[in-house]
């Protein structure tokens, strides 16, 4: 079969012929129809030391859209042809940048009724925004948000699920070429990052008292300058890297909580957290169903252009996403 694999040595994405995976006990093979590209596959190179027996034969690709071709031993959920949508487990190495893919049947989600393309481009970001704002942050119960990364994949969907359950106000942060993009998904205020004063904006549109929850999506500083950002008692969710309370000014005397999300650890935590993560897809999917959330912004791409837009994925921030269709 066709598919990109990740040579580490060289650090190359290559297009190769490669042998067609079969499923082990509780996997299912997967006929890809389409695969979302996200930052996490684009820096394999960071994180691939932690992957077991990594080969040239190692397919990336997590977030897969396509139909059962095959169910392995002890899988009675799931039958030969049904649609299928998942987030699959990075350090297995059949992922979706093919023609088949191979994934944990106790990890699928049912597809949507939504084209192929679309759905792929929901599972790493999406149900990462549902997860850190759903289950960890309460937004239904609050007033205000505010998102570092707007424009992203993440922090676009974050935008859209707090408009979805009437959050007052949602601030998010992104460069000036996105502001009209950014107010365009619900954002009540769309922060220029590379000018504006965030905090002093922050605390402008909430009467002086600080946002009630913050979502770190970008990393570096800005888990420092959404803390900051925070009311009494706030909470955040930060998806880049380790939360740093001593960083945080006054994060004791104000009561702050903070969180932590990695989407994908689901998967190797048991079968509680696996289905939490299928809860997220399915919640998720049937917004994107019903139109509450969409992906404006989809760019598609054929086998060939996997690795140049994985490399280009490294060297800046993508406005929507990016999505190999079969």
């Amino acid at each position: 079969m066709k598919a990109v694999t990740y040579h580490k040595e060289t650090d190359e994405f290559v297009l190769a012929d490669v042998e067609k995976p079969t499923p082990a006990k509780g996997e299912v093979l997967v006929k890809v129809v389409a695969t979302g590209l996200n930052p996490v596959d684009a820096k394999i190179n960071k994180w691939c030391a932690a992957a077991r027996d990594m080969s040239d034969n190692w397919v990336p690709g997590l977030d897969v859209s396509g139909n059962i071709e095959q169910v392995g031993e002890s899988v009675t959920n799931w039958a030969v042809g049904d649609a299928v949508l998942y987030h699959g487990n990075m350090f297995r190495p059949h992922g979706g940048l093919a023609e088949f893919a191979v994934t944990d049947a106790e990890a699928l989600v049912r597809h949507p009724d939504v084209d192929p393309v679309i759905a792929a481009a929901t599972p790493c970001a999406g149900w990462t925004a549902w997860r850190a704002l759903v289950d960890k942050l309460d937004i239904e119960n609050r007033n205000t948000l505010l998102v570092m990364g707007g424009s992203g994949g993440v922090g676009g969907f974050a935008i859209q699920i707090a408009k979805h359950f009437g959050t007052e106000k949602i601030l998010a942060t992104c460069s000036e070429r996105n502001l009209d993009y950014v107010h365009s998904l619900g954002a009540t205020r769309a922060i220029d990052y590379g000018w504006e004063d965030v905090i002093g904006i922050a605390f402008e549109e909430t009467g002086r008292q600080g946002v009630d929850v913050a979502l770190d999506t970008v990393g570096g500083d800005n888990d420092i300058t959404a803390a900051s950002c925070l009311g009494f008692e706030g909470e955040m969710v930060e998806l880049v890297s380790t939360v740093r309370p001593a960083a945080y000014d006054n994060a004791f005397l104000k009561g702050l909580s903070f969180h932590q999300l990695s989407l994908g650890s689901s998967l190797r935590a048991g079968p509680k957290a696996k289905a939490n993560l299928v809860k997220a897809g399915t919640v998720f999917s049937k917004l994107l169903e019903i139109g509450e959330i969409s992906v404006p912004k989809i760019r598609q791409i054929s086998l060939e252009d996997v690795g140049p837009a994985l490399k280009e994925m490294r060297n800046q921030r993508t406005v929507g996403k990016i999505v190999l269709k079969i």
